[in-house]
């Protein structure tokens, strides 16, 4: 029988097995730490897919500076207009999943699927929802100078003379574009589509006569309606808005089934830290609860509706598939 004896293993091998175990347990602790940290690496920047002036660009500037003092971290503010709003929705897709880019998105990112818009990104795979914000009604609005005062006058108007009205919008796609079309398959008959790239030049242009309507969200144009720059038709939906109790709603001018409105959230790149998305939403519903904020949003025209991520996934899940049905049902299409 033969016994073989075991040789002791040189010092510096044992040394080499402790530092690689070592670095094994530091690389599994080194996210949760930091994940612990968030935010103090750098500041967040708080992308907003248009040019300033608009909803999305609205709510960032309230909600932004109560975001700071509740991450204790500066929220910088970034606006990257284009492509209705699919230029900088793409840039967060792709941008580092560590929470320091977020995006307010609105519902617009279950319209494009809908009307088959090629962006470089998809809503339900690319992000993951942080809460919802707020919601706004939108408002039918007219230049002072077209014949039609109310929005009886103006759907008598556009069944008289289809093609003839031009209404802008921030861009292919958006909400308010596909507001005007699913309004003029409603009354049967046809508007001119303008794209702009974002809802401060669509407005600008609209106030100069540019354009003749638009369906804009009401926090972008409620200044313009009481100073009296912007004549208001109707409110875009079946509720009365409390900003604005003497505008009609399309229901009251018969318009039973149509319903326009936005809602707007923040949403970060997918496979962010549950952690830090946990952080993010807790600082987004304390900031929405602050009275402040509150006024601010009210004032504004916007209903404050701030959500859980679970809540905001399921708004998103159920928004993609009435938008297929309102697209397919009203035979709407978009030009590329």
């Amino acid at each position: 029988m033969t016994f073989t004896t075991l040789q002791p293993r040189p010092m510096h091998l044992f040394s080499r097995i402790a530092t690689a175990a070592a670095l094994a347990i530091a690389a599994v602790c080194a996210p949760a730490h930091a994940q612990s940290d968030y935010p103090t690496k750098k500041p967040v920047t708080l992308l907003v897919p248009f040019a300033p002036g608009g909803g999305n660009d609205t709510l960032a500037r309230i909600i932004a500076p109560r975001l700071s003092q509740i991450l204790k971290q500066t929220v910088l503010i970034d606006n990257k207009p284009g492509a209705g709003g699919n230029l900088g929705t793409e840039y967060v897709a792709r941008a580092a999943p560590d929470g320091y880019t977020l995006l307010i998105a609105s519902n617009q990112v279950t319209i494009d699927p809908a009307l088959g818009v090629k962006a470089g990104y998809r809503i339900d795979r690319d992000f993951a929802p942080v809460g919802r914000i707020a919601s706004v009604p939108m408002v039918l609005v007219a230049h002072n100078g077209e014949p039609y005062k109310s929005l009886p006058e103006f759907i008598a108007y556009v069944k008289a003379n289809p093609g003839k009205v031009a209404y802008g919008s921030p861009g292919n796609g958006t909400p308010q574009h596909l507001a005007g079309e699913v309004f003029a398959a409603t009354v049967g008959s046809r508007m001119t589509h303008v794209p702009y790239k974002g809802t401060a030049p669509a407005i600008t242009d609209l106030i100069g006569g540019q354009t003749q309507v638009a369906f804009a969200t009401l926090a972008s144009v409620l200044q313009y309606i009481e100073s009296g720059k912007l004549t208001a038709l109707g409110i875009a939906g079946q509720e009365k808005s409390a900003a604005l109790p003497k505008v009609p709603t399309f229901g009251e001018a018969g318009l039973k089934n149509y319903e326009a409105s936005l809602w707007y959230s923040v949403v970060v790149p997918a496979n962010t830290p549950q952690p830090i998305i946990a952080t993010l939403n807790k600082a987004l519903v304390e900031a929405m609860a602050n009275p402040a904020v509150d006024q601010q949003l009210v004032k504004q025209g916007f209903v404050p509706k701030p959500t859980s991520p679970d809540e905001l996934k399921g708004l998103i899940t159920d928004d993609l598939a009435r938008w297929s049905r309102v697209v397919k049902d009203n035979s709407i299409k978009v030009e590329q």
